[in-house]
Order: structure tokens, then C-alpha cells, then sequence
């Protein structure tokens, strides 16, 4: 099966490539060390919320079992508006599976808290933005380093607009 995990791999699997997984850059410095870093984890986070935490949108997922067949005609329900839950996945209608019961999840939209929940939606407004561009200003310093994806520009990306943008970047490898 063709995934965007095994797409990236297969693009980072050369002899002419070094790939560092999971290195903790204590401080923006530490960036010279390496020829470049492309960073998707969030850009505030990076530089110790000198400026302030970006706000984003979180979420809580609740999760319920039930003695019924199917809880929903499809895997994926929207609830705009109207509800405090966003959304309802129901699990079994990805693995095509067949039960007498189902497990469904819950989704209800909450504010993005450091140490409590993760950072899912960007929130962007134009006070938000200034700060962004601030963080943006600071990560032009250092001339190695690359912020991508959700965190590192503060945006909303689809999976195949996230892949797109990172090959779109323009830096050395």
C-alpha cells in the first residue's frame, strides 16, 4: 500500500542524504550543526514563546461503544453549528469489518492549552498573524533552518498540500 509515510521515505532514501529523526534542538543555535533543518513542529514552541503561544484550535475525542450494528450511515459525519461535537467517526466502516456492535468517537472542538491537549487548527486572525510573523522573522535569522507544515506555518494544510510545500522548499540539502 502506498502511503504518504512510505512516499517520504522512498524520496529521503538516498546515499547523498543524512536524515535525523527525533533531535532536540535546545536552542535556535544549534541549527548550525547541521547543513539544514526542516522543522515541523511548532514555530513559537521553537523559540521559547518569547513572543506569546499561538493559539490554535484542539480537540477532545470521546469514545463509546454501543450495542447496535452501525451508529451512522457512513465513517465520517460533519455536525456544523448546531452540536457541541464537531464530527463522528465510526471505525468499523474503515476495516469493513462486521459486528453486531460498533465504536464511534466523538469530536468536540477546545481551545489548544501548552501541557494539556495538541495544537490541530491554526487560529488566524490578524493579531495571531502578527505574532506568527514575528517568530517568522526570527526563523529568517538563521539561514539553515526551514519551518514547515501545520506548526511551522501556521496554517491549515491537507496532507497533499503539506506535501506539496515541502517540495516546493527551496534550501540545499
Amino acid at each position: 500500500m502506498l502511503t504518504y509515510t512510505n512516499l517520504v521515505k522512498n524520496m529521503l532514501d538516498d546515499k547523498n542524504i543524512e536524515v535525523y529523526l527525533g533531535e532536540e534542538i535546545e536552542k535556535p543555535e544549534e541549527c548550525g550543526k547541521y547543513k539544514a533543518v526542516y522543522h515541523t513542529g511548532s514555530i513559537d514552541e521553537f523559540f521559547g514563546y518569547k513572543f506569546g503561544v499561538l493559539p490554535y484550535r484542539s480537540l477532545e475525542f470521546k469514545y463509546y461503544s454501543f450495542e447496535m450494528e452501525y451508529f451512522q450511515s457512513n465513517s465520517v459525519v460533519n455536525y456544523p453549528c448546531n452540536y457541541d461535537f464537531t464530527r463522528i467517526h465510526e471505525f468499523k466502516y474503515y476495516l469493513g469489518e462486521k459486528s453486531p456492535k460498533t465504536s464511534v468517537v466523538f469530536e468536540y472542538p477546545h481551545p489548544f492549552q501548552i501541557g494539556y491537549n495538541g495544537r490541530y487548527y491554526p487560529i488566524q486572525t490578524e493579531e495571531n498573524l502578527s505574532l506568527y510573523n514575528k517568530y517568522l522573522c526570527e526563523a529568517r535569522k538563521l539561514e539553515n533552518l526551514c519551518f514547515l507544515g501545520r506548526l511551522g506555518d501556521y496554517k491549515y494544510y491537507d496532507m497533499d498540500k503539506a506535501i506539496e510545500r515541502a517540495l516546493n522548499i527551496q534550501m540545499p540539502l
